[in-house]
């Protein structure tokens, strides 16, 4: 327990920091702007720091003024008593927004139930005087605001707040009960920002922002300096290569000078050549006029005889032709008599090859009268051998009656396995039935394993190595929430998942501690992976009774409770049961909604859901007044996917029943198979048997048959043998009857041929005669027709000299235009060339083929200068102006950027210097911190590259276990009390350092466990209460006992209730008498 004398220090405080629910109006009177402490000492305040806080109608206050210390303020009460009240009216009262609370979004949800208005008045200390600013809300969703008594905008409030160095969005001021968990949450960057506007000096977070600004700034100044520099690289190069293009266009230019010179001289040297050639094709064309007209007079009398020779050959041709039309006639007749005789022999071919056929078929029938005949021969004596036989008909009807009694069996055997296999059959269809339906279930579960596996990869790498590890512990260890709970219905998973939290969903649920220390060892620090841990309750819980039977509920429209609407391992629903409460969780329809005032009325509902909203019901102990705070429901993402593991168990069940059952009869009907073909094989035995009876009994019955049969084959041959002498004269006849017929066609053949022979030696005759005529024609023809080439060789030399004799004086006179054209002389003038062009026309050639080839040469010269603009020597100056002002422009920029880097390294170093420095104090009093904790925690300044000031970011690692290594303070790898811890450590190891004139922490000690609350506790007085350090307002349910206190201390108890007093009832110095009365009453005798 605590000494005497911190008891009565407390007491007394409590007594001077009044909290009450009814007292005067807020405004009737004014506060004093100074405290005095129990020595009577003046309590100095910082800047900022808060004088009173004045509440109506507000939340859970109906009215109530809170008067806080200016050192540690330890805020205690009761749950549902108001506290988390107070930080409310100090962050909206302060022009906060109501989402840094985590309550709601409007800010007419936090007006008193019942009630239209509520307001908040905070007073603040200010050197020189004091700031009050009032904010009146609606359930509207409005805000009035008065600053010192005067109405004002909110932008207005803010501004005064920024001035007094107040940050309610900092959570390193301002971390209210819902906001702790987002502490751990913070990135390095925003932690760093977070502590330089919390402590660090006013200008520091002004320096890093600018510094962010200007490293901006000089990426864009390194651009446009690289852009200039490559640009004025750029246009120096291509000025260079066009000096080189200047040049050519100057070689080029004489080329072409050239060639004008020899197109001016190249017509006047095709003009004197195309005059000469006229002359000499006039002087030819007079020759070739005189022959022509000698040839004409010889030609005329070779024509006049072969038109005679003409006329004699036109009748003997005619003659030739008719007899050859004869001869043509004979030769087709004399052809079809041949064919005649071919087919009168091909007929005697025929005749005689039926003959040879028949003699053929007569030696066969001989040899088969023959074999048939020795074929009868064996039969009678192999009949003649056979003897008497004894009688074998008893012994078959014997093997006949035991073949049917056999016959009988095996269709009782056959029946028996045909209902075998049908019910074999029948189990295997069901048996494949339950198969399909365990592999839906399994689909359904890879479903959710896939989902988990893109939400949370870790928790899903953690799954499979469980698997594969199992064996490694010793109790239970059930696989996260997300697989194993299975909704009895999807419209269900909505309220399951709102109710249950995500890291407990995708958690490892062990039974005992030992396995899951081992597990998070093995998974989080040796495979580094990111994973939540729970340990079931010692005592279960699974069958815990709700405070009240759901059928006491159901005229409110509830109609189950959360536990009974999923399925899961006993272990899952006991730790559910415990954290969650879910057996005492009611859910609801929409008449649930509409009834909802007067379901917050009923006792023991604290948490309830209707169809579509989350409601939380909170209860004064003291006042029985209710708040309530309701969401919306979140679609569900994972639970609507449901496997029932009992029904999954089931069907699991009745596959090993069909396969046991399949095997039985699978074993039944082997030994049916078996009796079978012992069967078959006695009825093989008996059926050889009864064959050999049968073959003895009928062969002598057989043989007699087969010589019956063979006699009668005998005399059908020797009935139809073929007489051969008969068809012999027969043929004779045939072929002397054809070859009369040969003779008479033979002799139309012979008269046809000398028909022919004649008509030939006629057509001889004629032919003989032609060909003398013909010869002598040829050869008139041939004389004529050299002097008729001649002649119109000459012709055609005299015309084509005479159309050239025009062409060449029209090309001469074109010529000579176009040559003084060119020289730019009157085209019919008689003006002589200049004198220039004729000595420059004197040192070029004379002749065509020079002067082609002198012009190709220059011409290939010119062509070879490709790709020269006409402008290239204008551009070329042009570019040099330019690059002159841009090395002036580079030149300029380039000393801009030096001088800007010389300014950003001085506000670096104004800025990084006094950082450095400050997270140096930041870290030995937060490893300091530790070390009294027997523990190590360490802050540093974290940068990827030095330049880049907005990567900047504070990082924080800690380690509380010796077996363990230093990891960094994140939402995930500490544990809910560890993240507290270095939380409140962290920002004590920013009080004594801090700027700001007040802290607010709420309820950070509660989930420590008791030897680190007690640590932590003691760093908070010894800290907070110092001189140095600003106002903090610590606010806790609970302490623990024993612990120690300082003088500086302020503790606002908290108490609320439809019995507390008026502050006009109360008198503190009458209560104050009244303990020191008890204290002497209680002293020893």
């Amino acid at each position: 327990m605590a000494d005497r004398s911190k008891i009565k220090r407390i007491s007394r405080a409590a007594s001077t920091s009044q909290v009450t629910n009814n007292v005067p109006p807020m405004f009737g009177g004014s506060q004093p702007d100074a405290r005095v402490a129990s020595d009577g000492e003046p309590v100095s305040f910082v800047e900022g720091s808060i004088l009173r806080i004045a509440m109506n109608n507000f939340l859970t206050y109906e009215l109530a003024v809170v008067n806080p210390g200016a050192n540690l303020n330890m805020i205690v009460g009761a749950n549902g008593t108001g506290k988390s009240s107070i930080v409310c009216a100090i962050c909206l009262g302060l022009a906060g927004k109501t989402a840094l609370l985590g309550r709601g979004d409007k800010i007419g949800l936090f007006v008193k139930r019942g009630c239209s208005r509520g307001s908040i008045e905070i007073e603040l200390y200010k050197n020189g005087g004091k700031v009050v600013i009032n904010r009146e809300i609606s359930t509207e969703n409005l805000s009035q605001w008065t600053l010192n008594g005067k109405s004002c905008s909110q932008k207005v409030v803010e501004e005064e707040v920024k001035a007094l160095q107040i940050q309610v969005s900092n959570l390193c001021q301002f971390l209210p009960q819902e906001k702790v968990g987002e502490f751990a949450k913070m990135s390095r960057i925003e932690l760093l920002e977070a502590t330089e506007k919390s402590v660090g000096p006013p200008e520091m977070y002004t320096y890093h922002c600018e510094l962010k600004n200007f490293r901006g700034r000089e990426r864009e100044l390194e651009n446009t300096v690289n852009e200039k520099a490559a640009f004025l690289e750029r246009a120096k190069q291509k000025n260079e290569s066009n000096k080189l293009d200047m040049n050519r266009y100057y070689e080029k230019k004489r080329h072409l000078d050239m060639i004008e010179l020899l197109e001016k001289k190249k017509p006047w040297v095709e003009f004197e050549a195309v005059r000469k050639e006229h002359e000499s094709v006039k002087t030819d064309r007079e020759e070739v006029k005189k022959r022509l007209s000698s040839l004409k007079q010889t030609h005329g009398p070779m024509l006049k005889k072969i038109q005679l020779i003409n006329n004699q050959l036109e009748p003997i041709e005619a003659q030739i032709k008719t007899k050859t039309i004869d001869i043509k006639e004979a030769a087709r007749k004399c052809k079809a008599k041949r064919d005649q005789l071919d087919r009168k022999q091909k007929e005697i071919d025929d005749i005689k090859q039926a003959l040879n056929l028949k003699h053929t078929e007569k030696v066969d029938e001989e040899k088969r009268i023959a074999n048939t005949k020795t074929i009868i021969d064996d039969l009678q004596k192999e009949l003649a051998t056979v003897g008497e036989q004894p009688d074998v008909a008893p012994r078959i009807d014997t093997i006949n009656v035991e073949l049917r009694g056999h016959q009988e069996e095996r269709a009782r055997l056959d029946g028996e396995k045909s209902d075998i296999r049908r019910e074999r059959d029948n189990m295997v269809a069901e048996s494949r039935m339950f198969t399909r339906r365990l592999n839906d279930m399994n689909n359904m579960m890879k479903a959710k394993e896939d989902k988990l596996k893109v939400r949370h990869k870790d928790t899903f790498t953690a799954i499979q190595w469980l698997r594969q590890n199992r064996q490694l512990f010793s109790g239970n260890v059930h696989e996260p929430m997300l697989l194993v709970l299975n909704v009895k219905d999807p419209h269900f998973a909505k309220y399951v998942e709102t109710h249950i939290a995500f890291n407990d969903l995708r958690g490892f649920l062990f039974e005992k501690r030992a396995d899951m220390e081992a597990f998070m060892k093995e998974v989080r620090d040796k495979l580094k992976l990111k994973v939540n841990s729970i340990l079931a309750p010692a005592v279960s819980c699974a069958n815990k009774q709700p405070s009240r039977p759901i059928e006491s509920l159901k005229r409110f429209g509830f109609y189950s409770y959360l536990r009974e609407m999923f399925d899961a391992p006993t272990d899952v629903v006991s730790y559910l049961c415990h954290q969650y409460n879910i057996h005492d969780v009611p859910v609801g329809t929409a008449q649930t909604k509409a009834m909802i005032n007067k379901v917050i009325e009923e006792p023991y509902l604290k948490l309830i859901y209707t169809a579509e909203e989350r409601y939380v019901v909170k209860k004064s102990v003291y006042s029985n007044h209710v708040s309530t705070s309701n969401s919306q429901l979140r679609p569900s993402k994972f639970l609507t996917i449901s496997v029932d593991a009992e029904e999954k168990g089931q069907v699991e069940q009745q596959i090993q029943n069909c396969e046991r059952k399949i095997k039985d009869l699978d074993e039944r009907l082997a030994g049916l198979q078996q009796n079978f073909s012992t069967l078959e094989g006695r009825d093989n035995e008996l059926r050889k048997e009864k064959k050999g009876l049968l073959e003895q009994k009928g062969k002598k019955r057989q043989l007699e048959q087969k010589i019956a049969t063979k006699l009668d084959s005998l005399r059908q041959i020797e009935k139809n043998r073929v007489d051969l002498k008969k068809l012999e004269e027969d043929t004779k006849t045939k072929i002397s009857a054809v070859n009369a017929q040969k003779v008479a066609i033979m002799v139309e053949v012979m008269a046809q041929i000398k028909l022919r022979a004649s008509l030939s030696m006629l057509k001889v005759h004629l032919t003989l005669q032609t060909l003398g005529l013909t010869a002598e024609k040829t050869h008139l023809e041939g004389s004529c027709k050299d002097r008729q080439v001649e002649l119109r060789t000459l012709e055609d030399a005299f015309t084509r000299l005479g159309t050239q004799k025009n062409q060449l004086h029209e090309r001469c006179t074109g010529l000579m235009r176009s040559a003084r054209t060119i020289c730019n002389m009157e085209p019919a003038g008689a003006v002589p060339v200049p004198a220039e062009l004729k000595v420059a026309f004197s040192k070029l050639p004379d002749t065509m083929e020079e002067l082609d080839a002198l012009l190709n040469e220059e011409r290939s010269r010119a062509e070879g200068f490709t790709g020269i603009r006409e402008n290239v020597v204008e551009e070329y100056n042009r570019r040099e102006v330019e690059i002159q002002n841009l090395e002036k422009e580079l030149g300029d920029q380039s000393e801009a950027l030096n001088t800007y880097r010389m300014n950003i390294s001085e506000a670096k170093e104004r800025w990084l210097n006094p950082l450095r420095t400050l997270i140096g104090q930041i870290n030995a009093r937060f490893g300091g911190f530790f070390r009294s904790m027997q523990c190590v925690g360490e802050v540093d300044l974290h940068s990827e590259k030095e330049e880049e000031y907005d990567k900047y970011g504070i990082r924080i690692r800690v380690k509380f276990h010796n077996s363990t290594e230093l990891h960094e303070l994140t939402a995930h790898h500490q544990s809910g009390g560890e993240r507290s811890v270095s939380t409140m450590l962290y920002l004590m190891a920013l009080q004594e350092l801090n700027r700001c004139p007040f802290r607010v922490v709420d309820e950070i000690n509660q989930g420590m466990d008791p030897i680190n609350e007690r640590r932590v506790f003691d760093i908070v007085v010894r800290t907070a209460c110092k001189e140095t350090t600003s106002q903090y307002f610590f606010i806790t349910p609970k302490l623990l006992q024993d612990l120690q206190y300082a003088e500086e201390m302020t503790v606002l108890c908290i108490h609320n209730g439809p019995h507390m007093l008026s502050p006009g009832e109360w008198d503190e110095k009458a209560f104050l008498r009244r303990i020191a009365r008890r204290k002497n009453r209680t002293k020893p005798e």
